[in-house]
């Protein structure tokens, strides 16, 4: 597979806001024994599931990781965002900066009202990357404090430019519970309460892992052979309580749903032989595309991706290629809304 066959036609005034209700958003159903191509909503998505079927969930949490300050003696404005903290106890973190040719190291960057954080860069990791270390002398709890409440929702620039306070809470799914991602698993934002309590009155099952979704998984693919493209590495969690549930589902037959690229990849970095998981922690840098033998889940729900992306690649790769190209177009001629607050899709 080439590069040049994951485009499409997109504008970002797809889903610049996500549906009032989460369970309220289209849902795109695609058989892939069939190929027949369902229309139906979001809340419906149990009616093809039963009893002891096993949704796998990604429960990271989104911090708030974009900053605004200002750089010393100049006074330049300037954007930072947290990708990761590196260190502690020194206050060490990698950021991305803009614009980054005006940073160098040695200079100090000041944000908030009356220069609460200071933060000096101490390398430059990359062509726009740096490490930070923030000089602040309270605990760590009252620094993470200071550093959160400076920060803004990492919203995508391209679903909008002006983020909104009810960012905070939609980019974000119901059962985040674990920090350090700075983009949501978005194939999990469309389940509710309500969803999430008629499963379990159902008798369909849940697991949790966790994958801290870093923007190596949205970094712009630059070589036409897929096969040269390597991924940045994303941290993982995967519980003994989350692998035992996936095992057992194994064993007994029953239907395994990856929510999202971001579970799918991480079931495929800790899958063993036979089909079964392992409890683990690491980071994983796979690159799913097809033509991929897909060993543990056997459904998947995701959103429309953007065009020429990693994560449409694994869609395509887990539902195929021409199937899975002919859906986006008729999603796009039945006004679906694609992207982060877009529609989504059961591939089964």
């Amino acid at each position: 597979m080439k590069l040049s066959q994951y485009g499409y036609e997109f504008s970002p005034e797809m889903a610049q806001y996500p549906t009032i209700n989460r369970d309220d958003s289209r849902l795109m159903v695609i058989d892939r024994k069939t190929g027949e191509i369902e229309h139906r909503q979001f809340k419906d998505i149990l009616d093809y599931f039963d009893e002891q079927d096993l949704f796998v969930f990604n429960d990271t949490k989104v911090f708030p990781a974009r900053l605004y300050g200002n750089k010393e003696k100049t006074g330049a404005e300037i954007e930072i965002f947290l990708l990761r903290e590196l260190n502690r106890e020194l206050r060490l973190w990698d950021v991305l900066v803009d614009p980054a040719r005006k940073i160098r190291i040695g200079n100090k960057l000041y944000f908030g009202d009356d220069d609460l954080l200071v933060a000096e860069v101490i390398d430059n990791t990359t062509s726009r990357g740096r490490t930070l270390r923030f000089l602040f002398d309270g605990s760590y709890e009252e620094f993470k404090k200071a550093l959160f409440a400076l920060g803004e929702t990492p919203l995508p620039r391209w679903v909008r430019e002006k983020v909104e306070p009810e960012d905070a809470e939609r980019y974000q799914t119901i059962f985040a519970a674990n920090e350090g991602a700075v983009a949501a698993p978005t194939a999990g934002m469309h389940f509710s309460k309500h969803l999430l309590k008629r499963m379990e009155i159902k008798g369909v099952e849940s697991a949790f892992l966790t994958l801290h979704v870093g923007l190596g998984n949205f970094r712009t693919v630059d070589v036409e052979d897929l096969s040269k493209h390597k991924m940045d590495s994303e941290q993982y969690i995967v519980s003994e309580e989350a692998a035992a549930a996936v095992n057992n589902a194994k064993r007994n037959h029953r239907r395994i749903v990856s929510v999202g690229t971001t579970v799918m990849r991480t079931l495929e970095t800790v899958v063993s032989t036979g089909g079964m998981i392992k409890a683990d922690t690491g980071w994983t840098n796979k690159f799913i595309f097809a033509p991929y033998d897909f060993t543990v889940a056997d459904a998947m729900v995701s959103n429309f991706h953007l065009p020429y992306s990693t994560q449409l690649m694994m869609v395509a790769a887990f539902g195929g290629y021409d199937l899975v190209m002919q859906a986006y177009k008729e999603a796009h001629e039945a006004g679906y809304r694609f992207g982060t607050y877009g529609d989504a899709m059961l591939i089964r």
